[in-house]
């Protein structure tokens, strides 16, 4: 598949896969000066890219793991959606899960960025589900 993305930037970095068959590819910081992001804050930091999603899938945006377990900076949501008909600039909300302040410079690797597919659905709304073994058993109802 080929996907359409654009440099707003001349130093913004196309995302990298590092190794072939990974499915992430690699975000990269492209800010003006570096952030500090203080411990359980959040900062915003611009990738200097716009990418052109087809319709029927999305970019979701996941921390890199060694970020995330060695500096403790992740996606402040998680994991981010970027739908198809977004055409702004890639920007990470990144928090400090540390206790420590952490440095972001540009051209650092700061999450990956996986193209997904989605299911387009319509709710049917009902009085009633189906039956199934598990019924309404909620938070640890299937033992631990």
């Amino acid at each position: 598949m080929r996907i359409n993305i654009k440099r707003l930037t001349e130093t913004a970095i196309i995302p990298t896969r590092q190794h072939e068959g990974d499915a992430g590819y690699d975000l990269y910081a492209d800010i003006q000066e570096s952030v500090t992001i203080k411990p359980h804050t959040t900062e915003f930091i611009k990738t200097g890219i716009a990418i052109e999603i087809p319709d029927g899938y999305f970019g979701a945006i996941f921390a890199r793991s060694g970020l995330a377990t060695d500096d403790g900076l992740r996606p402040a949501n998680c994991v981010g959606v970027c739908d198809s008909r977004y055409r702004g600039e890639y920007m990470l909300a990144l928090y400090n899960d540390s206790t420590a302040a952490q440095i972001v410079s540009s051209g650092d690797r700061i999450a990956q960025l996986v193209v997904m597919p989605y299911l387009n659905v319509e709710f049917n709304e009902v009085d009633e589900l189906s039956n199934t073994e598990r019924g309404v058993g909620g938070f640890g109802s299937t033992g631990k």
